[in-house]
């Protein structure tokens, strides 16, 4: 038992600021924080499944849901990230199985570049995506949480995943088959996409700067936010295996 604690305790002096953060509030870097930096560097998408990560996954009887402001300012905050990085702002878009008008309204709000819904087979939206952005799919960072995710999951760039505790097969199946990059120590809908977002920050090294910068409503921030709000988002759904636009 001695030696046992005393390993522990060398191996967490070695531990980084940042993994000890995320690990201390249950995240699990299942690839190291280096190597999940390097790739980070390849990405210029970002992606997001809807229920199950921006919700817990319930809906009422209209089969509406809800989203987070929380979640929110994580998606505003990373972009910014991104932007201080590149000077541009990175693709964002929300793929999800189902039809769902929080998802409309909150692409609309923060200005996504698309939505994609009613896809049951997401490689179909992403090939689409990847064609109108010119993207490759290892430049996609994806958040995702369930089965109908694992597609994209095992070929995009970045792996996020949303774990619950109802699921413990599937969440060590994920592990297992090395789907995920970084395993969320929050669960769907209670503030996982913020998590997620903040450790894409830390990774980008500039965490800071975008506070302060957004603290300050820098002109930077501003410049940032007209190119955001400049944005016309596109909506798509899946019509027998055919990818049509929807005008909202």
């Amino acid at each position: 038992m001695r030696f046992f604690y005393n390993f522990t305790f060398r191996k967490r002096i070695y531990m980084s600021h940042l993994t000890q953060l995320f690990t201390e509030i249950g995240g699990q870097f299942i690839t190291p924080e280096a190597e999940l930096m390097e790739k980070l560097k390849h990405i210029k998408a970002f992606v997001f499944d809807w229920d199950g990560v921006f919700t817990d996954g319930s809906k009422d009887h209209l089969l509406q849901s809800r989203f987070n402001e929380i979640d929110s300012m994580g998606t505003n905050l990373l972009r910014f990230s991104y932007y201080l990085n590149h000077k541009t702002i990175p693709t964002t878009a929300i793929i999800s199985g189902e039809k769902n008008s929080a998802a409309f309204t909150f692409v609309d709000r923060e200005r996504f570049h698309t939505s994609y819904s009613k896809f049951a087979n997401k490689l179909d939206a992403t090939k689409h995506l990847c064609s109108t952005y010119g993207l490759q799919v290892s430049e996609i960072c994806y958040v995702f949480d369930d089965v109908l995710d694992l597609s994209l999951a095992e070929v995009c760039g970045v792996r996020v995943f949303i774990p619950r505790n109802a699921n413990p097969l599937f969440n060590e199946y994920v592990i297992r088959h090395f789907l995920a990059d970084y395993v969320t120590g929050a669960s769907s809908g209670n503030g996982a996409v913020r998590e997620a977002c903040e450790l894409l920050m830390g990774l980008n090294g500039n965490f800071n700067e975008v506070i302060t910068e957004r603290k300050n409503f820098s002109d930077v921030y501003s410049k940032y936010l007209a190119m955001r709000k400049a944005t016309t988002p596109t909506y798509y759904t899946s019509q027998d295996g055919v990818v049509v636009e929807v005008k909202m």
